[in-house]
């Protein structure tokens, strides 16, 4: 991805946007007994198009962002949506994208590991709560909800980011990483004497 200032206000306004729904809309959304955390889909949806360094940016960022809107311990949501963008970015580095499926897996068992790192880091800080079955079960929740999610904002945030994107995955492409031939190589042995005792030539 090649980050421009356009680009660059747009990442931004999607996270502002996912921070802005997150605290308004999704934490009172209650399916199951768990509410969606849409902030790590986007976050892994960002480090799957940008790669590691821009997935942990703008994971880290995302993270202060959401620690200073809920008035809580700044950094605890930095460190885990961190881990989520730069683990989302060397899967992108690392395999090809094959099929809607992989995104929303892989943004699934992101959003289970963001889900346990957030109770983790709480439980941590002191604030009261017992692990218990219905922890594990909003956990397990939280990255089914994840996996949903990542459906229809991959697209939505491929197609804003469209512009920055250097590389596409479609289904059927010949590989990337091709090896480059070394000059003087690829050259039929023999080539330049037949050339040069071509008939009508003199030796």
């Amino acid at each position: 991805m090649i980050v421009t200032r356009q680009i660059g206000f747009r990442i931004a306004a999607i996270v502002l946007a996912a921070v802005i729904l997150q605290v308004s809309f999704f934490s009172y959304i209650q399916i199951f007994g768990a509410a969606p955390d849409v902030v790590p889909v986007v976050i892994a949806a960002v480090g799957l198009l940008g790669g590691a360094v821009i997935g942990a940016v703008v994971g880290f960022a995302a993270g202060f962002l959401l620690d200073a809107t809920l008035l809580q311990t700044l950094g605890v949501s930095s460190l885990v949506l961190l881990s989520v963008g730069y683990l989302a970015g060397r899967y992108r580095e690392s395999f090809e994208i094959d099929g809607s499926s992989a995104p929303a897996l892989l943004a699934g068992g992101l959003g289970l590991l963001a889900a346990a790192g957030f109770t983790a880091m709480a439980l941590t800080l002191g604030v009261d709560g017992t692990v218990s079955g219905l922890v594990v079960r909003e956990v397990v929740l939280k990255g089914l909800l994840a996996y949903l999610l990542m459906f229809p904002l991959y697209p939505l945030i491929r197609f804003s980011l469209r512009p920055a994107l250097v590389l596409e995955e479609p289904s059927t492409r010949r590989p990337i990483f091709r090896k480059r031939a070394r000059p003087g190589r690829g050259r039929r042995p023999g080539a330049r004497v037949r050339r040069a005792s071509a008939p009508g030539r003199a030796l």
